[in-house]
């Protein structure tokens, strides 16, 4: 078993953002990252009721003005004060409704903790390279890649995406 979680580990650690497929928050499709080759990636945990929650407006926004070059890729999670409680159909029932959210949005995942799904764990460790330590401390913690699959930064969860810090990335 130990040496099963090891072999996983080193696994994970030697994939690129590329390797990486995950079920679709619609529960019919998959989302592969390989399809995004080329282009920036964003991928943001989120959550349905937490104070950042209006920030799905802003992330809609630069997807809509950046979509030549960029996607997003949300992640709702419950790892914070239980602020996604939903099911992925009310989860996505939510962001169409109250944001028109068009970007794509993966099913519900753990992102931190024994439980941490393999994608996150991979972008924690690439965080952890460049030197951000413990990235994800609340929903809305961004991670941007280049359009060849490398981290470029944290972008932290009070950080508006609109904002010059971030956008500078997308100029």
């Amino acid at each position: 078993m130990i040496r099963t979680a090891v072999f996983s580990l080193m696994l994970v650690s030697s994939m690129t953002i590329y390797d990486f497929k995950v079920p679709a928050l619609d529960g019919k499709g998959t989302i592969d990252f390989s399809k995004f080759e080329g282009k920036k990636i964003m991928i943001v945990n989120t959550a349905s009721k937490c104070g950042n929650t209006p920030q799905y407006a802003d992330l809609e926004k630069l997807y809509e003005k950046y979509k030549d070059k960029l996607v997003i890729v949300g992640f709702p999670a419950n790892n914070f004060g239980h602020q996604e409680p939903g099911t992925n159909g009310e989860i996505q029932e939510f962001c169409k409704k109250n944001y028109g959210v068009s970007f794509p949005m993966a099913e519900k995942v753990s992102v931190k903790g024994d439980d941490i799904a393999p994608l996150f764990k991979w972008l924690v460790d690439e965080a952890e390279k460049k030197g951000f330590h413990d990235p994800i401390k609340w929903n809305f913690t961004k991670f941007l890649l280049d359009e060849h699959g490398n981290l470029i930064t944290v972008i932290f969860n009070r950080t508006s995406v609109l904002s010059d810090e971030v956008t500078k990335y997308l100029n």
